[in-house]
């Protein structure tokens, strides 16, 4: 298989994850959940459903889940079989099968028996993380492609001998500047910017654990049909500070790990700035999530303008499932990326 046939592979099976994640967002918003009643894989004991909208929507997100667990794992045997080995490729696609494989028992728990709204939201985490899994495979395979074609053993931390001929990843003659590529410099070029320290790689991973967390606040609201809880935004209910119960107080949970969120990204993406250097590429992933979380808050004022137009809640409800799996996905990709810089 040649290097861009399996980039393409992964970047089908990101954006496969990606419609997974929007199709459950779709089932929770119409409250579709029980569309097929208590029924798993048979939708009402039927394999083809009767026509009703929550039936329907609940047997494509099933349906789509299904084949999108296939590419998943057609991709994990590819990645496996990759001549020379990647432990990098093989962690990616390894894991976004677990993850694949945990949310379909989950989303099966969900329907055969009654399951608590605190286990719905971290169904949520789990698919958000199976989507991070494989966007960070799908960069991956997009990097090693360009390292092949131009011969930059620098553009991607790459295992030592493992760049083979631009037409195959199986090995074969090599030719062009990929050739004049020997097994020892592959990985040896440092990336630009002065050296990163160790540490923040620490920093980063804090914010991805806390990024989970306020993810997890959100699928709850969610789960929970608590979003009415505030109204008016940035303010809720007229309060800068309103009763801390029930729905009031969960979503103004939520909202106040946001403003935490952003906070700990500005901050952090300020002290990778200046304890690398300004090195080109971290500086890049900090600012970028920075504007990530920025557009989600804003999406979250969405969500709140249009609580009253069920319609088009559903939209900019899936807007926000978007951001905040992109922005996860960034953070992820930071961390691993300040890791293996402060190796070299």
């Amino acid at each position: 298989m040649t290097a861009r046939a399996y980039r393409l592979l992964a970047l089908w099976s990101c954006l496969g994850m990606l419609l997974v994640l929007i199709a459950g967002v779709v089932v929770t918003n119409t409250e579709s959940g029980r569309g097929c009643g208590t029924d798993w894989p048979l939708c009402n004991g039927k394999f083809i459903p009767a026509y009703t909208v929550e039936s329907i929507v609940e047997y494509t997100h099933r349906a789509v889940s299904g084949l999108e667990g296939f590419l998943v794992f057609g991709v994990f045997l590819l990645t496996m079989r990759l001549k020379p080995v990647s432990g990098e490729a093989r962690l990616y696609a390894g894991a976004a099968l677990l993850f694949t494989i945990l949310q379909a028992v989950l989303g099966m728990l969900a329907v055969i028996m009654p399951t608590s709204d605190a286990v719905l939201a971290i169904h949520f985490g789990i698919s958000m993380v199976a989507f991070t899994s494989t966007w960070l495979l799908y960069a991956w395979a997009r990097r090693w492609d360009r390292a092949l074609r131009t011969g930059d053993a620098g553009a991607w931390p790459i295992p030592k001998g493992a760049l083979p001929a631009p037409a195959s990843l199986n090995g074969g003659r090599q030719s062009g500047t990929a050739a004049k590529l020997r097994p020892n410099q592959a990985g040896s070029v440092p990336a630009a910017g002065a050296s990163v320290p160790a540490g923040l790689f620490g920093w980063i991973l804090a914010v991805i654990i806390y990024c989970y967390a306020v993810v997890y606040l959100g699928a709850y609201v969610r789960h929970t049909d608590s979003a009415g809880g505030c109204i008016g935004w940035p303010l809720c209910n007229g309060e800068v500070v309103p009763e801390l119960s029930g729905a009031t107080g969960i979503v103004f949970a939520h909202r106040l790990g946001a403003i935490v969120l952003f906070l700990l990204i500005g901050a952090v993406a300020l002290l990778v700035r200046r304890r690398t250097g300004g090195h080109e590429e971290l500086t890049q992933i900090g600012y970028v999530s920075l504007a990530l979380v920025v557009l989600q808050s804003l999406s979250g004022w969405l969500l709140t303008a249009t609580l009253e137009y069920h319609d088009v809640y559903v939209f900019t409800s899936l807007l926000h499932t978007i951001i905040i799996s992109i922005l996860f996905s960034a953070l992820c990709l930071w961390a691993i990326r300040a890791w293996q810089l402060s190796r070299r």
